[in-house]
């Protein structure tokens, strides 16, 4: 028997967990949390016990003894900035994943993990956390010094999913350049740059092009009339920056699907706004490629979003003279957290220590 590995990615509606033997899967299950359920908590790290307990009932549904882990993995949360690696959750990251500034599901990973571990008896890692920060010194001035642009973004799907199409394509990610798009809830553009991620739209926060459920750049003057209106709390402009903005504030829904579906009935309002994410997309890459110098090996669209044709399409269109473009749909996250854990297991790396 190979080394058993669970892997957790927590959402802000649901916890898809994934149960590997090796490279095989055992499990995959997506579990859903309703609005119900979620609104008798106060804040997102008050669900911990409540979701750990439904991984567990979950696993012992399906026979299975967590006794027999090998090891946990768990998304990585909005701790401090860190360089990409895989790296086991201690006490100092428990700490600073229960007080995180900024709020968000993923920041349960690491220590749903390390619960989970410590009843089987083995050790917790994250993975590719989304505060990864290997951006060039001069990608962080802006014109306000009180305002650095920061890294956070999909790092987990970006980097697996580079290395996956090196693989394929014969290229050393160590030695490439390449450009990967992550079009899902929020959108991020990095530009790799021979093995790491030098420059990177903060998918969160209100920097790049606008996503399904984030505004993404905003005019400032524009914004700053708009705060000081008295039309709206600061906590609700937070939340039009990072989860009710994009496309949703527009068309009322964050479904690209139920969008397509809009532009198929004859919805031009629909179709505008969809061309304008795909363009505002377009036009991050050719920054991005600005930044790699036009050395551009290779052009990765990926994350939900990229199961569109209509969408990639339009993207390649404007995107392919710059170089190639690659589809690989799908966030592959639980996947590639189970392979992190498992070149630790095997010795081929060292976990990193989060200090």
């Amino acid at each position: 028997m190979g080394y058993k590995v669970l892997a957790i990615n927590p959402g802000s509606t649901s916890t898809k967990v994934a149960l590997y033997d090796e490279e095989r899967p055992l499990l995959d299950l997506t579990l859903r949390h309703t609005t119900e359920e979620l609104t008798r908590f106060t804040d997102i790290i008050d669900q911990l016990d409540w979701r750990r307990g439904l991984i567990l009932s979950a696993l012992r549904e399906k026979s299975f003894d967590i006794k027999e882990l090998s090891a946990v993995i768990g998304r990585g949360g909005l701790i401090r900035p860190i360089p990409a690696g895989v790296y086991e959750v201690n006490s100092r990251m428990r700490y600073d994943l229960r007080n995180a500034q900024m709020k968000h599901a993923c920041n349960l990973g690491g220590l749903l993990a390390a619960q989970i571990a410590h009843m089987a008896g083995v050790k917790a890692y994250i993975a590719d956390p989304p505060v990864v920060d290997e951006m060039d010194d001069v990608a962080r001035i802006t014109g306000m010094p009180m305002c650095p642009r920061k890294s956070v973004f999909h790092t987990l799907n970006q980097k697996a999913t580079a290395r996956l199409h090196c693989e394929r394509t014969g290229l050393v990610y160590e030695e490439s350049n390449l450009i990967v798009a992550h079009m899902g809830g929020g959108i991020s553009v990095g530009a790799h740059r021979q093995g790491k991620i030098v420059d990177v739209n903060n998918a969160l926060d209100g920097d790049g092009p606008f996503a399904p459920d984030r505004a993404g750049s905003i005019p400032s003057s524009e914004l700053i009339k708009v705060c000081f209106s008295g039309q709206y709390t600061r906590e609700e402009l937070l939340k039009y920056i990072s989860s009710k903005g994009g496309m949703v504030a527009y068309l009322g829904t964050n479904s690209v699907m139920q969008v397509m579906e809009r532009i198929e009935q004859g919805d031009q309002r629909a179709k505008k706004v969809l061309d304008a994410l795909c363009y505002n997309v377009s036009k991050q890459i050719g920054a991005m490629a600005a930044a790699l110098a036009g050395r551009v090996d290779g052009i990765i669209l990926t994350g939900g979003i990229a199961y569109n044709e209509p969408v990639v399409n339009y993207i390649r269109e404007h995107c392919a003279f710059i170089a190639p473009v690659t589809v690989y749909p799908g966030e592959n996250e639980l996947e590639s957290l189970v392979a992190n854990a498992l070149v630790v297991l095997r010795g081929t790396i060292e976990p990193k220590v989060y200090k």
